[in-house]
């Protein structure tokens, strides 16, 4: 829709994309996106079932009102077809920046090209497949992360893990790309997230201090702190501005705060937060309910942040049903937000839910990060079991009352601490994991997660993996009195990312080994899957999916885990 006038243009349909960033060029004519090479079999394909692997990303501009067919291939990278790109349009509109990524680390090579520079414009490259944009390297290498903050004509400033797991801001002038200059060193303990320019001279930086976001002003130019930004503990989920802005809005949220967005006036000597939108949930009173944050003492004594939600006074007599959530990998911070389905559970079922920040994350920056990655993924499982022992230990619950969910990697998380401690859980909720680690890297992009998880190829990675591989540690426990927790494994028909032979093939594993043999099986506690149709990893799914899922695995939670409904 052209908001000037509010006429609605005919759609135009791109094809193949994935792994992709929208950037507009200032002239509105037209975006940078990135897509794969269409299958040999493409039109007989039903897209988002095919299993083979994701090669050849390629970066494309379109220009609107015409067919895909004659989009401008910017940039391809046929030597090395594991990479993925995406691509950036400064701010002042001059340049577009092109990241190359080799894997999931967090590190990228940078290259920019100067669209002033070129004589007649994008339009003169149309038509010219063999031609690609005359993009330079000004990072080459995969030595550290680089993000665009801001430019001043040749001269940039980027947020960078260079020498810095906790990130810092950095300036180079592109005409003398060997010398790079500190702006904002690197914080002792917190994370250094994002940064915004604003308000010509100025920069909004968003720390992560023990998982939870701090706000600061500072000085663009020599990284000053001007002011702190006072918030509630919570999440900042976006700060949206312009440099030549001197309002920020700043989107927040916390386990208790449904959404706030406030408005943030830098005209005035001591900036002027407001709120300028709130989202109300009816009949919801947050008073009711309290978060905790403790530190937990994992297996090797590293201590594991975690946050629980619970009403308030709750006796700590072990009563009370308990869904524990964690992720752990690919630098992936879990920070406070706002889920109407496990307040539901808390106000209704009396449920406390809980976070645990185990490491593989990105809670605390790089090291955290490779702390649960590679021949150390077994310090995930050590996290989120030592999570659980104490929520036990410290009377929340106890374990045929205690649930544990994850999503993806936390799929995988999930499969792998039922193999290892099946009695410590009563119900557990696996959602489209990563579950055969000696193959995952064969299907779609899977190649891209050997950087956290290792390859079976190599038989150094091989012995990692098959220690805790979800499919390939399927046991029945020696002890007649314990059994596997009532498990339910999600996944989806046209999941594309983490494809569904996964799910499917432990719980055919699952439901032979422990169910059936020559001796009498002792499961009884059930072992199903759901799987949803015309869905994918679950970006994107329809409201009705989302409230239908939902209910079905928060259903089968409170029955297996004996949760009684309440007004």
């Amino acid at each position: 829709m052209r908001i000037e006038d509010k006429s609605i243009e005919p759609p135009d349909t791109l094809s193949w994309v994935k792994f992709s960033s929208i950037s507009w060029t200032h002239d509105s004519n037209g975006f940078f996106y990135s897509r794969y090479p269409a299958p040999e079999d493409e039109e007989k394909l039903d897209a988002g079932t095919e299993i083979n692997s994701n090669l050849h990303h390629e970066l494309y501009y379109h220009f609107l009102g015409t067919n895909q067919s004659e989009d401008i291939l910017c940039w391809s990278d046929p030597d090395n077809p594991k990479h993925t790109l995406s691509a950036s349009v400064t701010e002042d509109g001059k340049y577009v920046l092109l990241y190359t990524y080799e894997n999931c680390d967090p590190v990228n090579k940078i290259y920019y090209c100067n669209m002033s520079d070129l004589p007649e414009g994008l339009k003169s490259y149309k038509g010219k497949k063999e031609i690609l944009l005359p993009f330079v390297k000004l990072v080459d290498t995969f030595d550290a992360n680089y993000h665009y903050i801001a430019n001043e004509d040749t001269i940039f400033t980027f947020l960078t893990n260079k020498d810095a797991p906790r990130n810092k801001l950095v300036r180079v002038d592109l005409n003398e790309p060997n010398l790079w200059s500190e702006v904002l060193r690197e914080d002792g303990e917190d994370v250094l997230q994002s940064a915004v320019a604003v308000n010509g001279s100025q920069v909004v930086v968003n720390y992560l201090s023990h998982v939870k976001n701090v706000l600061q002003l500072r000085d663009l130019e020599t990284g000053a702190l001007l002011h702190r930004l006072p918030l509630d503990i919570g999440t900042v989920s976006e700060i949206s501005s312009r440099r030549k802005d001197k309002i920020v809005f700043i989107g927040f949220s916390s386990f208790l705060i449904p959404g706030i967005i406030y408005i943030c006036n830098l005209e005035a000597e001591v900036p002027d937060i407001k709120i300028f939108r709130e989202i109300v949930v009816p009949g919801f009173d947050r008073t009711r309910f309290e978060v905790k944050q403790v530190f937990v003492a994992s297996k090797d004594g590293a201590k594991i942040p975690m946050f629980i939600v619970a009403r308030k006074g709750i006796c700590m007599d072990k009563s009370h049903p308990c869904l524990l959530y964690g992720y752990g990998g690919f630098n992936v911070s879990v920070t406070p937000q706002f889920f109407v389905n496990r307040i539901l559970i808390a106000k209704h079922l009396n449920v406390v839910f809980c976070f645990a920040n185990i490491r593989g994350g990105g809670e605390y920056g790089e090291e955290w990060h490779k702390a649960g990655s590679l021949s150390r993924k077994q310090n995930c499982f050590d996290d989120f079991i030592s999570a659980a022992e104490y929520l036990v230990s410290s009377g929340y619950t106890q374990p045929r009352k205690l649930c544990i969910e994850g999503g993806s990697n936390g799929g995988l998380l999930v499969g792998a601490c039922i193999n290892q401690r099946p009695d410590l859980f009563g119900c557990a909720l696996a959602h489209v994991g990563v579950m055969d680690m000696l193959r995952f890297h064969k299907f779609t992009i899977g190649h891209a997660w050997t950087s956290d998880f290792g390859c079976s190829d190599k038989e150094e990675e091989f012995h990692w993996l098959i220690k805790y591989s979800p499919l390939h540690n399927v046991r029945k426990p020696s002890d007649k009195t314990t059994q596997y927790p009532s498990t339910m494994l999600l996944t989806a028909d046209h999941d594309d990312r983490v494809v569904p032979l996964h799910s499917l093939k432990l719980l055919a594993t699952m439901q032979h080994v422990l169910c059936t043999s020559s001796e009498k099986s002792h499961q009884t506690n059930p072992i199903i899957g759901r799987i949803e149709r015309k869905a994918g990893h679950g970006c994107g799914m329809p409201t009705q999916k989302l409230i239908d899922q939902a209910a079905d695995r928060y259903g089968f939670m409170a029955k297996m885990v004996e949760a009684s409904w309440i007004d």
